[in-house]
């Protein structure tokens, strides 16, 4: 049992790193066969300046819009509506949604030829994805059951809320819609998301439900949370937060290095 365990970690990593690798490949590809409609400006010292058609960005997000609204229905028809904020409970559930605004706001931006705007909310989503990624897989690897109170969800509903979702929004924040230009009023953003999260986890969803059950408390959307006492979870929401804030600031940090590089 422990190595049929082992494989299946194995695997599991694995196939993380093979969908990430064919994501960008995919978009490597694409953009050799998308040359001819891409504007190709020639800056000093012969660095290539590239700027996607607008037919390339629409077509994107209205992929990203078509995925996300999709795995954002299909949450609905596996959900517990016996238990209190049923899907919603989960922090992962709010990136789904929030990519999915964003994807919304963006389609309906470049489809009626407006300029790139909502910086501080897509930016803010895209670091709240960054975090479920991050915070999902680190717990997965060290225990799947500190993040799987029913078990390990479907294979292909996993990968993409926790990998190739994350991943696309955060790839038109810092590539398309250029959103970390607002350092502060999207690092406000995801504070504010991170501490109404917070509110809605102690203050209501977890009082009004009973499962799961940890050694502490219950009813808390993770089963790791509900061996923590209180003070530990406002340690490890405290950090939550300041990994956040770290993740916006490596958003921001390289969308000055990449404006440098082509200034």
């Amino acid at each position: 049992m422990k190595f049929y365990h082992f494989w299946d970690e194995i695997r599991k990593i694995l196939f993380v790193g093979i969908l990430y690798y064919s994501f960008y490949s995919s978009l490597w590809l694409l953009r050799q066969k998308i040359m001819l409609t891409v504007v190709n400006k020639i800056l000093p010292k012969g660095r290539v300046m590239l700027n996607f058609n607008s037919n390339f960005i629409l077509r994107y997000r209205f992929v990203c819009l078509l995925l996300s609204v999709g795995y954002f229905i299909y949450q609905f028809t596996g959900t517990n509506y016996e238990n209190f904020g049923i899907q919603f409970r989960y922090l992962t559930i709010w990136g789904l949604t929030g990519a999915m605004v964003s994807s919304y706001l963006l389609y309906r931006s470049k489809l009626n030829n407006l300029p790139e705007t909502y910086h501080a909310f897509i930016s803010a989503i895209a670091v709240l994805n960054a975090m479920v990624v991050f915070l999902y897989w680190k717990l997965y690897f060290i225990d799947p059951s500190l993040v799987n109170y029913s078990g390990s969800i479907v294979w292909f509903q996993e990968y993409y809320l926790h990998a190739l979702g994350p991943l696309l929004i955060i790839f038109d924040a810092l590539f398309f819609n250029k959103s970390f230009s607002q350092i502060k009023k999207g690092a406000l953003t995801i504070v504010g998301i991170c501490l109404f999260y917070v509110v809605w986890t102690e203050a209501l969803t977890a009082p009004f439900n009973a499962t799961p059950v940890g050694s502490v408390t219950k009813g808390f959307p993770y089963p790791f949370l509900n061996n923590m006492t209180f003070s530990e979870r406002l340690g490890f929401y405290a950090t939550t937060t300041l990994t956040g804030l770290g993740f916006y600031f490596l958003g921001w940090l390289l969308t000055k290095i990449k404006s440098l590089l082509l200034s």
